[in-house]
C-alpha cells in the first residue's frame, strides 16, 4: 500500500480507530468522521489524526481510498461520493497483518478481544516494543498503540477477511458457529479459520499438553474463571514462544490478568455489571460468573443481537440462561440487518417460555429456583423493572452487544449516592396511563413505576347500562366490557357499528367537545383528559341530564347505518349470544383492520391460528384473537402480538396496528 491519503468512515468506532493509528503509523494521511464525537474521537484528533462531525461528501473529496465497514450503508453521503474508492476494514487490516514480518493475530469466536489485549500488555511488560489494534478498551490500555516491534491486532473473522490473513502466529481461541448473516452454513464458517491456519507460519488453537506451564505460572492461584484461565494461558504461551522466560512470565501475569477489558464482566454501579456477550456460550460464562457473586436475585437484561443470530442459535440461547433467577428480553439489535422471520426477540422469549412452560427443558440449568421470563417493549423498560425490583445483594447483568450500553449513563444516575441497590435515588416519578378499554388494555408483568387510572365520573358506569337505557339504538354493543368512558375514549364497536356514530358530544375535563372535534378514527381519538359525560344524539330531545334516555329514539332521524335491517331486527340479546361464541379470556379483536382490508385474514392467510406462546394462544375459529390459556402472562400476550404482526408484515408487507392498549410501543 503505498502513501495515501486514507478517510474512515465511522472512525470512532472500536475496529475503525485501531485501524486508524495504525495506518498513520504506515505514514498514511490519515482523517475520519463519525455520526458525534465521543471520548474516542477526541482521543484520536489527540493521536493527530482528524475527525469530522457527521457526514458530507466534502470530506472524502481529495482521498485515495475511503474505508468503510459493512454497516455503513450504500446511500451514506460519503460513501456513495467515494464510489470506486472504497475498501472494506477487514479487507485493509489483513493486509497490514499479512505485509507485516513479525505479526500476531488473535481470531475466535470467543474470547479475542481479552486475550489479544493481554497478549499486547504481556508482551509490553516483559520489555518488547509493540504495536496492537484491539477490538476493546481495558481501563487506560487504549485499542491501538504503534510500536517498533510485534504487531498483535484482535482478528475478526465476522466477515470473512480473516482467510486472507498470513500471520507469522495465528491464535485460535476457539470456534463455535457465528455470524450466520455472512457465513450460511457452518462448515463456511470453519473453512474460513481454516485458511487462515494454513496461511500463519505458526498456530496455536489448543491448550492441550499446556498444563504444566500452568502449573509454573501458578494459574490457578489467579482466581481466574475457566474460560478466562484458557485465555490467560493461550496469552503465556505466546510469550514463551518467543522466547520469554517462564519465571518472568509468572511474575508479569497477576498484574496483566487482573483486569479485563471493558465489557467483560465490568462492575457499573452497586448491584449492576455489564458484559460484552451477546453468543450463548459467552453468556452462559457470563451468567456464571454473576452466580458467583449474587448473594439474591440474579436478573439478567438481555439484548439479542441481529436477527440472523438469533433465529440460527435460537435453541441454544435458552440454556444460556441458567443460574438466573429473571430473565428480561429486550427488542433486538438489528446492526444493519432487516427483520428476518423467525429470529426476532418474541422468537427467543417463545423458545425461552417453551422449556420454563412445559418444565421439560434445561432442568439442569435451573439451580437456583425456577427462572421467570420476560418480555419488554424497551431496554428502558427492562431496567425500570430490574430498579423497581431490587434487593440488597441482588445482582442485574446487561448482556449484549447493542445499544443496551447506552443505558449505563441512566443506570449510574439512578443509583448514585445511594448506600443501597434497593433505595431509590431519584424517586421514579409515576407514570398516568388512561385507561378504560375493557378487556382491550393490556398491562405488562414487569414491575414498573406505572399508575392506572380508570375514568371516572358519570362517564365511568358500566356501559352495559348504555345498552339497557337504548336497546333498540346500541344493541350491538351488548357483551362488550368495560365503561362508558373507555367506550368513547377508543371508539369502541361491533358488528359493523362504532359509538362515535351516535355521539352528539363527550364532557372532557369540564369542557363540552362536539363529537366531530373529538378526532375519532377506527378504535381510537384524539381524547387525552377525563370523560365526565356525553351526550347521544337525539332528535326527539328525550334525554335528562346525565344523558340517560327515558324513550327509545326515532329511528328514522339516526345515522342511516343504524336503521338498517340488521340494526331494526337485532336485539342485545341476540348480539350478546353471538359475542359468547368466543372463549373466556380474551381480548377481543387484537389488531385494527387495515384500510380495505381485515385483519383477521391477512393473520389467518399467515397461518396464525393455533400459534401458541407460553400460557396464550390464537383462537382457532378467529386468527385475531388471542386466548389467556392457563398459565399464560402479560409477556407471553406480548410476545404473540409481535409475532402475528411480524408474519403479515414480512410476509404480506402490511403493518397491522394493535386495537390492544399498551402493545403500540413494541409491535415494530
Amino acid at each position: 500500500m503505498n502513501t495515501k491519503r486514507i478517510h474512515l468512515i465511522g472512525i470512532g468506532g472500536v475496529g475503525m480507530a485501531g485501524l486508524a493509528v495504525l495506518l498513520k503509523a504506515r505514514g498514511h494521511a490519515v482523517s475520519g468522521c463519525d455520526l458525534h464525537r465521543s471520548a474516542r474521537t477526541r482521543w484520536l484528533e489527540a493521536q493527530g489524526i482528524r475527525v469530522d462531525e457527521g457526514h458530507a461528501p466534502a470530506h472524502v473529496a481529495d482521498a485515495d481510498l475511503v474505508v468503510v465497514t459493512p454497516a455503513v450503508r450504500a446511500d451514506n453521503p460519503e460513501r456513495a461520493a467515494a464510489a470506486g474508492r472504497i475498501r472494506f476494514r477487514g479487507d485493509v487490516l489483513a493486509e497490514l497483518v499479512s505485509a507485516a514480518p513479525d505479526a500476531v493475530a488473535v481470531c475466535g469466536s470467543h474470547g479475542k478481544t481479552t486475550t489479544a489485549t493481554w497478549i499486547a500488555r504481556l508482551l509490553l511488560s516483559l520489555g518488547e516494543s509493540v504495536s496492537w489494534a484491539i477490538g476493546g478498551e481495558t481501563g487506560d490500555f487504549p485499542v491501538a498503540g504503534v510500536g517498533t516491534g510485534p504487531l498483535v491486532v484482535e482478528a475478526d473473522e465476522s466477515d470473512g477477511t480473516l482467510a486472507q490473513y498470513h500471520a507469522k502466529t495465528l491464535v485460535v481461541t476457539n470456534c463455535e458457529y457465528d455470524h450466520p448473516d455472512h457465513f450460511k452454513t457452518r462448515d463456511a464458517y470453519l473453512a474460513c479459520f481454516a485458511a487462515a491456519k494454513r496461511n500463519a507460519a505458526d498456530v496455536l488453537d489448543s491448550v492441550d499438553g499446556l498444563e504444566p506451564l500452568a502449573a509454573a505460572l501458578g494459574l490457578d492461584a489467579l482466581g481466574l474463571a475457566s474460560h478466562n484461565r484458557r485465555n490467560a494461558l493461550m496469552a503465556a504461551e505466546v510469550a514463551r514462544r518467543r522466547g520469554h522466560a517462564v519465571a518472568a512470565i509468572a511474575d508479569a501475569l497477576p498484574a496483566i490478568v487482573a483486569e479485563r477489558p471493558d465489557r467483560r464482566f465490568q462492575p457499573i454501579a452497586p448491584g449492576v455489571y455489564t458484559d460484552y456477550a451477546h453468543h450463548p456460550t459467552e453468556m452462559a460464562c457470563a451468567v456464571a460468573m454473576a452466580r458467583q457473586v449474587c448473594r439474591g436475585t440474579l436478573r439478567v437484561l438481555f439484548q439479542p443481537h441481529r436477527y440472523s443470530r438469533t433465529k440460527a442459535l435460537l435453541h441454544e440461547f435458552p440454556a444460556a440462561f441458567g443460574g438466573a433467577d429473571e430473565v428480561v428480553l429486550c427488542p433486538t439489535y438489528a446492526a444493519f440487518e432487516e427483520p428476518v422471520e423467525g429470529g426476532d426477540v418474541a422468537d427467543l422469549y417463545a423458545a425461552c417460555r417453551e422449556g420454563a412452560y412445559t418444565g421439560n427443558a434445561h432442568t439442569e440449568a435451573r439451580r437456583h429456583g425456577e427462572r421467570r421470563f420476560y418480555l419488554a417493549r424497551s431496554c428502558d423498560e427492562a431496567w425500570e423493572h430490574a430498579r423497581n425490583s431490587m434487593q440488597p445483594g441482588d445482582l442485574t447483568l446487561l448482556l449484549g452487544a447493542g445499544d443496551i450500553i447506552n443505558l449505563v449513563p441512566k443506570i449510574q444516575a439512578d443509583l448514585r449516592a445511594s448506600s443501597s441497590p434497593c433505595e431509590p435515588n431519584p424517586c421514579p416519578p409515576k407514570r398516568r396511563i388512561w385507561i378504560g378499554q375493557g378487556t382491550n388494555t393490556w398491562k405488562s408483568d414487569l414491575n414498573l413505576s406505572v399508575e392506572y387510572v380508570k375514568t371516572t365520573g358519570p362517564a365511568g358506569a358500566p356501559g352495559a347500562s348504555l345498552v339497557a337505557a337504548h336497546p333498540t339504538l346500541l344493541p350491538w354493543m351488548a357483551g362488550i366490557p368495560g365503561t362508558v368512558g373507555g367506550w368513547i375514549r377508543m371508539n369502541a364497536g361491533a358488528f359493523g357499528h362504532s359509538i362515535s356514530e351516535v355521539l352528539a358530544a363527550v364532557k372532557v375535563d369540564g369542557a363540552w367537545v362536539k363529537a366531530e372535534d373529538c378526532g375519532f378514527g377506527y378504535r381510537t381519538s384524539a381524547i387525552r383528559g377525563e370523560i365526565q359525560d356525553f351526550r347521544l344524539k337525539d332528535p326527539d330531545g328525550l334525554r335528562d341530564e346525565r344523558g340517560v334516555r327515558d324513550a327509545s329514539p326515532s329511528l328514522s332521524a339516526c345515522p342511516s347505518c343504524l336503521s338498517s335491517p340488521q340494526s331494526v331486527a337485532a336485539s342485545p340479546a341476540d348480539y350478546l349470544a353471538r359475542r359468547r361464541k368466543f372463549p373466556p379470556g380474551t381480548f377481543g379483536s387484537v389488531f385494527k383492520n387495515p384500510p380495505g382490508d381485515f385483519a383477521g385474514r391477512l393473520l389467518e392467510a399467515v397461518g396464525t391460528k393455533g400459534l401458541r406462546v407460553g400460557g396464550a394462544y390464537v383462537w382457532t375459529e378467529h386468527a385475531n384473537v388471542i386466548v389467556r390459556g392457563d398459565g399464560a402472562t402479560a409477556s407471553d400476550v406480548l410476545a404473540l402480538a409481535r409475532l402475528m404482526a411480524a408474519r403479515v408484515r414480512l410476509r404480506l408487507g402490511v403493518t397491522l396496528d394493535p386495537e390492544v392498549c399498551g402493545l403500540c410501543a413494541c409491535l415494530q
